[in-house]
């Protein structure tokens, strides 16, 4: 099983105590969007205007 930090890469942040991060799946391109304020956070699929989720193409990974 690959290690979390072998698999996703941050592309963006913001914030210190509440912020937001940006993650992509280094196999499928997929983003991911974390928000967190505190101790609480929430991850979700990144998506664009017609509902499918945001894929960066492998070209543009590391």
């Amino acid at each position: 099983m690959a290690r979390v930090k072998d698999k996703f890469i941050k592309t963006y942040s913001q914030g210190k105590l509440n912020g937001m991060e940006i993650w992509v799946d280094k196999d499928t391109g997929v983003n991911y969007v974390f928000a967190y304020s505190g101790y609480a956070g929430g991850l979700t699929v990144r998506v664009d205007a017609q509902g499918k989720p945001v894929v960066t193409p492998p070209s543009e990974i590391e």
